[in-house]
């Protein structure tokens, strides 16, 4: 798990490459030609947090609907929704899923433009899409996927990005911009406060994470992460949620992972961080801004709100491994576990 993580930035580079951004931007002009009203994403696992990160950029920057289906609406009950018009997009580090697989095959026989976002180029999900987008992050050690995870943010992001351009060309300022990404990655990674800080929550009976917007896919991820590989009780809630109710279960003895970016879904925590210092949480925030009343500060470069979630998640997949290996797991290969999951 820790090699996976230190090949984080150059599978960044990998991606920004030629090689693997030329048939990204290919496929994202063939979807821009067909013009999708709407688009759907299907997903399981960590794959279905990225999901939700392209669920946001495709809101917030094509204008068009987005959401995340329901596989077993299809491969349980029999469901066979309209989805003429749509694009309909499955997201999966492995590619083995077989409902996923299912969701597609279904989809594409309804008119639906199809597409497969993989780090498996070979596998069964881009045998029955239409269009295929391979992140490029090289094999996976651990069963705790980490670099897949980013890479698939990272090849969303580009595919969202050369849609709104229409041609697949990314503008130069965007390109910019990315192409700092790989650099950033590696000074996030070379800070070791995840390190000090596992040995704090080593006896932590449960935590909670949140975030705004683009942050709350974040969120998601870690909570994950800590729950695969530590065992350790962690539920994510979007900051609007937490407000909700879920606000009364935290406490001093509740560890709570705050993920505050720099725009709109940053100034939208201004309502939810308050509330936890009432409560006396014990806040860790994630983020390039200091946040007042966080007892720790797991520090990220500052850049656009949209591709923050490529950074965020680096300290956050690193405190997982820590505290794991602090309450004497094994990281590399959770009980119960399998790289391929294949659900129905």
């Amino acid at each position: 798990m820790a090699t996976d993580i230190a090949e984080q930035p150059a599978g960044f580079a990998r991606l920004l490459e030629p090689a693997q951004a030329d048939p990204i931007a290919r496929v994202a002009a063939a979807i821009a030609e067909r013009r999708p009203r709407h688009v759907v994403f299907t997903a399981r696992g960590t794959s279905d947090h990225a999901a939700l990160y392209a669920a946001y950029l495709t809101e917030i920057r094509l204008g068009l609907p987005a959401g995340l289906a329901s596989p077993s609406t299809i491969t349980l009950f029999g469901a066979r929704p309209d989805l003429s018009d749509a694009l309909v997009v499955g997201v999966s580090q492995s590619g083995g899923s077989p409902d996923l697989a299912e969701v597609l095959r279904v989809a594409r026989s309804a008119g639906a433009l199809t597409l497969a976002v993989t780090n498996a180029p070979d596998s069964p999900l881009v045998e029955v899409a239409e269009l295929a987008v391979d992140v490029a992050a090289g094999h996976e050690r651990a069963v705790a996927a980490t670099k897949t995870y980013t890479a698939e943010l990272l090849a969303l992001l580009m595919l969202v990005e050369g849609i709104r351009a229409g041609d697949g060309a990314l503008p130069a300022a965007e390109r910019a911009a990315l192409d700092a990404l790989p650099e950033l990655a590696a000074a996030t990674l070379a800070d070791r406060t995840p390190e000090e800080l596992a040995p704090r929550y080593r006896f932590a009976a449960q935590l909670v994470t949140t975030g705004r917007g683009y942050a709350y896919p974040t969120a998601r991820e870690a909570a994950l992460k800590l729950m695969e590989t530590s065992y350790l009780p962690a539920l994510a809630f979007s900051g609007a949620d937490l407000l909700h109710g879920p606000l009364a279960m935290t406490d001093p003895d509740v560890p709570v992972l705050a993920v505050v970016g720099s725009g709109p879904g940053g100034r939208a925590m201004g309502e939810v961080l308050p509330r936890l210092a009432e409560r006396g949480a014990d806040l860790v925030a994630v983020g390039s801004a200091a946040v007042p009343g966080a007892a720790t500060r797991l520090a990220v470069p500052e850049v656009d709100e949209r591709y923050a979630p490529l950074l965020d998640i680096l300290p956050l997949q690193r405190l997982a491994l820590a505290l794991a290996l602090a309450r004497g797991e094994d990281p590399d290969a959770p009980r119960g576990l399998k790289k391929v999951t294949a659900t129905m």
